[in-house]
């Protein structure tokens, strides 16, 4: 019974019990009559009775051509009925898709993406969580964020990533009192003898430190942070020169405050990552194909 489960032979069927007639079916179906005829009789031989009664201006049904095409029918209807399931599938995406952000400039674009997404794909919520490149990883490796934008450094090398094209503008974050505050650029220079809050991670220090040069180790540190929110406090109450990336200061600039880029100036790249070589979820792997369509090839 292999054959007849071949739902081209079953259309052939069905087409030809429609049109009563080999010739009008064969051009129905953009084949040759004697191709027809094959298949038919083939069919025929398989299921071993006689499915049609060949009269001289018509073909009619035998008895079990009838059943036959009942049952036909109901697999043509069962084949549609499972590609209209999977195709609406394609449209029905549901879920929670996790983004971990660091700070910076990149995440201006979540609001935007997101709505477009959702236009297509309604049932898709999303939870953004803002935290320290160490811990975006973290919960990537752990399976508790799907997708993770991190600032240059990032230490990707063993996820998938996308260069948005977006950069951040390093700089100092310091009280306008600051008479460095009257400058329109720092030099690595004007901040020896300063007390300076700097970023914790080792990866961010050796970044300004070859940006900046071996003077960045003669630097008087008196504080570290993860997020900058908290350390720029020391700028407002002028009591420390901040080293930070001049989109994150949303929150942290004003009240006082104000950023001066370096000069030379020194820019972070972005990035979107994900786990390399790990299966996602279907709304993920959309989201994914989204972000690439419209920043570019994943890496």
């Amino acid at each position: 019974m292999e054959k007849i489960m071949e739902l081209r032979v079953l259309r052939y069927f069905l087409t030809l019990a429609r049109e009563e007639n080999i010739s009008r079916a064969a051009e129905a179906l953009y084949i040759t009559q004697p191709t027809l005829s094959r298949q038919l009789a083939e069919l025929e031989e398989e299921l071993g009775v006689r499915l049609f009664e060949r009269g001289k201006r018509k073909i009619v049904l035998t008895e079990d051509g009838i059943l036959l095409r009942r049952r036909a029918e109901e697999m043509i209807a069962l084949e549609q009925k499972v590609e209209c399931e999977f195709r609406q599938k394609e449209y029905d995406l549901s879920g929670v898709i996790s983004i971990g952000a660091a700070e910076t400039k990149a995440s201006e674009i979540f609001p935007k993406l997101i709505t477009s997404f959702r236009a297509k794909y309604p049932a898709v919520t999303f939870d953004i969580q803002s935290d320290i490149a160490t811990h975006v990883k973290e919960g990537l490796d752990r399976g508790l964020i799907d997708v993770g934008l991190l600032i240059e450094p990032g230490d990707i090398d063993k996820y998938s990533f996308i260069r948005l094209g977006i950069d951040d503008r390093c700089g100092i974050l310091m009280s306008t009192d600051s008479p460095l505050a009257q400058k329109d650029y720092i030099t690595i220079d004007d901040l020896i003898g300063l007390p300076i809050v700097a970023n914790k991670r080792p990866s961010v220090q050796s970044f300004y430190r070859n940006a900046l040069g071996e003077t960045y180790d003669q630097l008087n540190v008196i504080a570290t942070f993860n997020l900058v929110n908290n350390a720029a406090h020391f700028a407002r109450q002028n009591l420390g020169y901040v080293f930070t990336v001049e989109s994150t200061l949303t929150e942290a600039s004003g009240l006082g405050t104000c950023f001066k880029p370096f000069y030379p100036e020194i820019r972070q790249s972005t990035f979107i990552i994900w786990k390399k070589y790990q299966p996602v979820n279907r709304a993920v792997k959309k989201f994914i194909e989204e972000i690439i369509m419209l920043y570019g090839h994943s890496e």
